[in-house]
Order: structure tokens, then sequence, then C-alpha cells
């Protein structure tokens, strides 16, 4: 019983150590290529486990992962032959095994140098078609992308994919800061004054709309209320002809009533008449007819 459990552990230390020497294993954020005195042999390597033959083949493994390289201030000449001092970063990942390692040695430090060299040239060429202000107020969005496919060909030739490039900083030399700014400073002035305008033209017509829709209302509600009244005054008026028509005597009684109310028995009123009027016979004579 000894030796037979003895003969299984020495049977999977055997095991283990035959794993150890003749596998190796590829992680999520890893590249790998196998390779045998000096020859690649394979770099599609998928994550996981994989099977190597000792001391014939050697594995090289690089990142998978995205890599971020800033890169110190730079001299770059305007198209007006101004200096300007550009500080900058990239990102980029390795996406060629077998061209990053022939180009670079496998070494990120070349790959790192290397591409940033490729992107200096490319903000080189960028930066010498434009005028300082243009390079100022570019809009950065069209500026990186046109950066990427000018520099994005040549980093394909490293084995690596480049992945976006920000400036960071851009220096303006020191004479021409200040007619710079002030140029931006007139440029912004510019754009609020005509916004101001605009917006006053926009205010105007507005009020100008509201005081036309007002006058309309106006004048409707006054042709309305016109015939409104022209209505309650014909009605008013066929209402007493149809009651003049039937007592003549008490509608002559009760309109000279009215003329009564509104003529007399207010204070400080002052009445010039002839007593045997008309207009007093019913205070005169109450039974004239």
């Amino acid at each position: 019983m000894a030796n037979r459990a003895m003969t299984i552990v020495v049977s999977l230390f055997a095991a283990i150590v035959l794993l150890v020497v003749f596998t190796f294993t590829v992680k999520q954020n890893e590249l790998a290529m196998r390779m045998a005195f000096g020859r690649i042999l394979q770099s599609n390597y998928q994550p996981g486990l994989h099977f190597m033959l000792p001391f014939v083949n050697n594995v090289k493994k690089f990142d998978k992962r995205i890599l971020t390289r800033n890169y110190p201030e730079e001299q770059f000449l305007t198209s007006e032959g101004k200096i300007l001092r550009i500080d900058f970063y990239v990102k980029w990942q390795i996406n060629n095994v077998e061209s990053f390692y022939k180009s670079t040695n496998g070494d990120e430090e070349v790959a790192a140098s290397r591409l940033g060299a490729i992107v200096k040239d490319g903000l080189k060429g960028l930066i010498a078609k434009r005028t300082i202000q243009q390079v100022v107020i570019a809009e950065r969005a069209e500026f990186i992308n046109e950066l990427l496919a000018v520099a994005g060909a040549n980093a394909g030739e490293l084995g690596v994919k480049l992945i976006d490039v920000r400036v960071k900083k851009i220096n303006l030399p020191d004479e021409v800061s200040d007619s710079v700014f002030n140029r931006m400073r007139q440029d912004f002035a510019r754009q609020a004054a005509q916004l101001r305008a605009e917006g006053s033209g926009a205010a105007t017509q507005l009020r100008a709309e509201a005081e036309r829709q007002r006058t309309e209302s106006l004048a409707n509600a006054t042709r309305d209320a016109s015939i409104i009244r022209g209505q309650g005054d014909s009605e008013a008026a066929k209402i007493y002809a149809n009651a003049f028509g039937r007592n003549a005597e008490f509608y002559s009684f009760y309109r000279s009533l009215q003329a009564y109310r509104e003529s007399l028995g207010k204070q400080g009123d002052v009445l010039v008449i002839s007593p045997d009027s008309d207009f007093f016979k019913y205070l005169n004579k109450p039974s004239a007819r």
C-alpha cells in the first residue's frame, strides 16, 4: 500500500511538473507570441492555457490594454513663422504582435518613442498650414480627427493602433500673446454684438406682433360691443314702441318721470324753464292727459 501511495504521489508530481513545463497561460489583458530559435511560430493566442516545447519554444507576452504616454513640450512653427509650444499625450494599443515585435523588438519604450515622433510630425504638418489664431480657436474634434488620420497610418507600421491624441496646453510666444488674445476678444465682442442685435430685432418683432394682436382684439371687441349695444337699443325701442301703442298716456307719464329724475333733485342744479311748459304738466296737473 505504501508503494502504491508513493507511486500516485510521484505520478501527480510528475504531471504537475509536465503541466508547468509544457504549458503557458495567456491572461485576458495579454497578447502572447510563441517563438523557436528567434523565429515566430504563432501569435494569435486567445486567453487560456496553451502548450509549448520546453527549451525549444519561448513565449513573449505583451500588454493588451490601452497605454498612455505623455510627451514634453515641443516647439512648432505656424504658417506665419511663429513658434508655438505644445505638449500632448497619446493613447495607443498593440494590435499586431508580430509587427510590434519586429519593429520595436517588443520594447514599449521604443514603441512610445517612435510613436511620439510620428505624432509630432503629424502635428508639425497640420500646424504649418494654420495661423496662430486658427490653431488656438480650431475645433478640437476636427483637428484631432485630422491628426489621427495622418499619424494613424504610420503608427500601423509599428503594430499599434493610435487611439487618441490630446493637446494638453498651447503656449503662445510672448510677443504675440497679447495681440492674439486681443483679436479673440474682438471676435467674441463682435459675436456678442451680433447676438444682441439679433435678439433686439426679434424682441421688436415680437412686440410689434403683440401690439397688432392687441389692436385687432380691441377692434373686434369694440365692433362686437357696438353690435350688441345696437341690438339692445333696437330691442328697447321695440319695447318702448309696444308700450306707447298700448297706453300712450302711461308711456308719456313714464318718460316724464324719467326726465324729472335726470333733471331735478341734484344739489346745485339750476333749471330755467317756463312754469306752464309741457315739461311740468304732470307736476302742475297730475290728472293732465
